[in-house]
């Protein structure tokens, strides 16, 4: 991964992810830190008056960019002092709505990963990145870091991915995690989400050589476990507590621990219950 892209909307969480994509780059390979700021003006604003009565200008809309990319350039100055020697921060500010900008920045500038400041719980916290995150991760291309406000930056030595160990097919998105797994010195922790307790007698090791995960993976050393907690998102939380892990990796969908990322209720769970980042990968 050479190139990080983070939506920034000047908010706490969206902040505290740049930092955290900043302390980051001191153990990947990256090149360069994108900053982007969405700046959409909606046709209704452009035309119709403020609550105070006044028709701004596109003068005004452009002193209002300006101001925004000020805002930016002071952050990449307080970055700069976080990240890794050699490492570049952009900084853009985009005229189009949020989603789209993020997209046509990922294929612009053929970014690899984006980082997302979460919500959280506290209303404290609030911010248009942050209430947009989950929609974002479903449209994205490229693999979503989800960073929750709770967060403390951590060098990444375990992550925890979990999923139906005989759901797993040859189109797993391997290259994102490989990439994760080459830089890092990481432990790999799978866990098999059986509800029903179907192997509850199992060896979970052995039950995985059985499958195409195992021999996808198996360069990598990763241990198996079971879950069997009918809440899966608390489960796999505790389970990522109790073993000290520094990330969660989720799947798309058909192979997720999630029923479906289109259940946003569950999504969010995951995204504001999680003190760690979480990994969508793609």
């Amino acid at each position: 991964m050479k190139t990080y892209l983070v939506p920034v909307d000047f908010s706490a969480t969206s902040v505290h992810a740049a930092e955290y994509a900043a302390l980051l780059s001191k153990r990947t390979d990256i090149t360069k830190i994108i900053l982007l700021h969405s700046y959409y003006v909606s046709v209704y604003q452009s035309v119709l008056p403020t609550p105070d009565m006044v028709i701004l200008t596109e003068e005004e809309f452009e002193n209002e960019a300006k101001d925004k990319l000020r805002q930016l350039k002071h952050l990449r100055t307080e970055l700069m002092k976080q990240v890794r020697e050699g490492v570049e921060i952009d900084v853009k500010v985009s005229r189009s709505p949020l989603t789209r900008s993020i997209i046509e920045t990922l294929a612009n500038e053929n970014a690899d990963l984006v980082l997302l400041g979460s919500n959280g719980t506290g209303h404290e916290n609030l911010s248009h990145v942050g209430t947009n995150a989950i929609n974002i991760s479903k449209l994205s291309p490229k693999p979503v870091v989800v960073v929750p406000p709770a967060c403390c930056y951590e060098p990444i030595k375990r992550v925890v991915m979990a999923c139906d160990f005989r759901q797993m097919t040859e189109t797993f998105p391997l290259e994102p995690l490989r990439k994760l797994l080459l830089r890092h010195d990481v432990e790999l922790l799978i866990v098999n989400i059986d509800k029903q307790a179907l192997h509850k007698h199992a060896d979970p090791q052995q039950l995985a050589e059985e499958t195409v995960l195992h021999r996808m993976l198996k360069e990598y050393h990763p241990k198996y476990y079971f879950n069997e907690s009918a809440d899966v998102i608390n489960g796999i939380l505790e389970f990522a507590k109790k073993h000290n892990a520094q990330m969660v990796i989720a799947l798309p969908h058909k192979y997720s621990f999630f029923q479906s990322l289109l259940h946003n209720s569950v999504s969010k769970q995951l995204t504001v219950k999680s003190a760690m980042p979480v990994l969508l990968l793609k």
